[in-house]
């Protein structure tokens, strides 16, 4: 006999359990069973106020972070959103199904204020690093460094012929990101001349990217391909 979904009438109450509904083989299973975020409040105490209102809790923002870069989720906005719905994501930021998501201009402030402020996505960094070492994963006594070319939303609209000079330190040529990443270079070693970089070809780059620093890029495979010389965080 076939049979018919009776969904006229909601439950009354319900029995769930969250942790039932996320896969074993899940990534974020993997990634939450060696993140450990338990100094991150101390860390942060310095640049929280001790009265006032009680503020979203820093971890629940990293988490959600977390999950936006393992996922590609570039928006804020789209990340609550996806938090919001998935159970998996939920799971993993300690969230139960009645628990509100943050909203996408929490982030944003807290970004450019007090995570900027404390530093503290490089606390997250260094915290696995060490778990990693303590793991026997890295063994802290040398490390390497290599480039790679990597695809990009970069568009060859907006380049330049790598033969023309340009002037990185023009304000209106840079984001508030670039303008900050070039300053706290000069501040750690001086720039160094093209003579002294390594290149991955030397053929020189057909367009030279302005709002990049120290990027090149070749659009033969139809998608723009950026060689990045030093590391940079993108905001």
């Amino acid at each position: 006999m076939m049979g018919r979904l009776d969904s006229a009438q909601d439950k009354l109450f319900y029995s769930f359990n969250l942790d039932n509904h996320v896969p074993q083989s899940h990534l974020l299973r993997g990634i939450d069973h060696f993140l450990d975020l338990r100094d991150l409040r101390q860390h942060l105490a310095p640049f929280y106020s001790p009265m006032g209102r009680p503020s979203i809790d820093p971890e629940l923002m990293i988490r959600m972070l977390i999950v936006g870069y393992c996922f590609g989720i570039r928006s804020e906005r789209r990340l609550c959103e996806e938090v919001h719905l998935n159970l998996a994501y939920r799971w993993f930021c300690r969230l139960g199904l009645e628990d509100a998501v943050p909203e996408h201009s929490t982030f944003s402030k807290n970004r450019h204020g007090r995570f900027r402020d404390s530093d503290v996505l490089r606390h997250v960094f260094e915290s696995v690093l060490s778990r990693c070492m303590a793991e026997g994963l890295v063994k802290g006594e040398g490390f390497a460094i290599d480039a790679s070319i990597i695809k990009a939303d970069a568009s060859p609209a907006r380049g330049v012929p790598g033969t023309e000079p340009i002037d990185w330190g023009r304000a209106d040529g840079q984001s508030r990101a670039v303008r900050e990443y070039l300053e706290a270079l000069e501040q750690a070693t001086p720039v160094a001349t093209d003579a002294d970089e390594p290149t991955a070809s030397s053929t020189p780059p057909k367009k030279i990217s302005p709002d990049r620093s120290h990027c090149t890029m070749d659009g033969r495979t139809g998608w723009s391909r950026v060689l990045c010389l030093f590391d940079e965080l993108p905001d």
